[in-house]
This record gives C-alpha cells, sequence and structure tokens, in this order.
C-alpha cells in the first residue's frame, strides 16, 4: 500500500523507518512519500502562508503550493487513484473503522495543515477530512503518523503475529480483556488463578467476559453500536448482577 503525505515537515516522519513499520517497507508491504507544498512556490523565501482575508490572528494556508503538490503526486502514480484525506479538528473522529477501510485501498493521501488552517478552497481537492479528537495540534503530522500506523498494521505481513490486530481494543467494537505476562506474582498482585489453569474455554469465556466488563466501566458508548452475540449478553447480566468492586 502506498502511503503519501503533504507536509511542511516531512523529516518527523523518518520515524517510520523504524519498528515494524520500518520492516514493513523495507519488504516492501508498505510505501511512504512524503512532499512539501514548499517545493511549488516562486518566492525566495518558499512562502506557503499568508494573512487571512477580513483580519483576523495568524496566518493561513495558500491553496496554490497544496494543490500543486496534490497533483504532483498525481502524477507520479501514473494514473493510480489515490484517496486524499484533509487532517483538521473539524473532520470526522478517526475510529478503528475508519483504518479498516484505508487499508483496502491501493493509495492514502494525508494532507497536513499548520499554523491558523487551510484556505477554505483546499477542501475542494480532498475526499474526506478527518479529527484524532476534539482537541487542537500544532499541526496535522501526528495525526498522520497515527493514521498511517493504525492503517498498515492491518495490511497483511506487517505485523508479526497475525492475530493481533483482530485481538485488541476496538477490533471488535470492545476494549481488549486485561493481559499478563511473568512473573506470576508482582509486588502482591498476581495472575488470575483461570489463566494458569490451561482450560482454554474457561480461558476465552473470562476474556471476553472482561473484555465487557471494561468497556461497561470505562467506555458504555461503545456497547451501544458493538456487535453482541446471546452469550455477550449473558455475561453482562452476570457483571451487571454481581457486587459493586
Amino acid at each position: 500500500m502506498r502511503f503519501e503525505v503533504v507536509t511542511l515537515f516531512p523529516e518527523l516522519f523518518e520515524v517510520l523507518h523504524h519498528g515494524l513499520l520500518g520492516k514493513a517497507r523495507e519488504a516492501g508491504r508498505i510505501e511512504v512519500h512524503t512532499i512539501t507544498p514548499r517545493r511549488f512556490t516562486s518566492d525566495r523565501h518558499r512562502t506557503v502562508d499568508d494573512a487571512p482575508y477580513g483580519g483576523g490572528s495568524g496566518m493561513v494556508l495558500m491553496p496554490g503550493p497544496i494543490a500543486d503538490a496534490l497533483d504532483h503526486l498525481d502524477e507520479a502514480r501514473a494514473g493510480r487513484v489515490s484517496h486524499r484525506v484533509l487532517l483538521t479538528p473539524q473532520g470526522r473522529r478517526f475510529t478503528q473503522a475508519h483504518a479498516r477501510r484505508f487499508s483496502e485501498l491501493d493509495s492514502l493521501t494525508l494532507v497536513c495543515g499548520r499554523y491558523e488552517g487551510f484556505d477554505e478552497r483546499i477542501r475542494g481537492f480532498v475526499d474526506e477530512e478527518i479529527s484524532l479528537g476534539d482537541f487542537v495540534l500544532l499541526g496535522g503530522e501526528i495525526a498522520a503518523l497515527a493514521v498511517v500506523e493504525a492503517t498498515a498494521r492491518l495490511l497483511p505481513g506487517v505485523l508479526g503475529n497475525e492475530d493481533s490486530a483482530a485481538d485488541e481494543s476496538h477490533a471488535e467494537g470492545l476494549l481488549e480483556y486485561p493481559q499478563y505476562t511473568r512473573p506470576e506474582e508482582f509486588r502482591g498482585q498476581s495472575v488470575p488463578e483461570i489463566l494458569r489453569s490451561g482450560n482454554h474455554g474457561a480461558i476465552a469465556r473470562w476474556r471476553r467476559k472482561e473484555s465487557l466488563r471494561r468497556t461497561l466501566e470505562r467506555r458504555p458508548d461503545l456497547l451501544k453500536t458493538a456487535e453482541l452475540s446471546n452469550e455477550d449478553r449473558v455475561l453482562l447480566e452476570e457483571i451487571e448482577a454481581e457486587p459493586q468492586r
């Protein structure tokens, strides 16, 4: 899969040369291409922003350099289509469902903002707008890195264990169950006995129940949209019938 990032700070994406994503790049499973709009300016200062019409604080990214950068990427792909995403606090909140949908694409282009935002006309050059959440960052680069990582890890061969992507928080609309490893006891806290029992059926039921419990306690909103089985509903009834702990 090809990732393209339009950014004023391409050097921030050097992190993608490391870890599992770095290995995925080396193996040719993903491509990451960054391009700066400053390449498409004509003045000696490489200006990409200007004061807003109507007055106000801060500077606004001009449409020309970004549109030209997107055109350049289109030419480099030689006719292949890329889905364009604008990273902005005004976009829809990014979710695991977005990552799953993006992972089915051949190419994804992420446009990062800076300063006080974009000239409104830039919105006409993208397919959708995404936000990490209800907060404001200095720019879209951190959001772009999050989208790349969340999407790339769903691609075949990127994770060492192919089951990992399907067995984690949000993968099925629920939070993940508690995890334990050695030592068996740590500072007065022991690994739950059931996880040491060797009874795989009982362990699977315990994990599902704890996943439901954690979701109910921390993100009850997720239960409204999660696909719950009849067994899940039985487990939720058991949890709700337990004494408060």
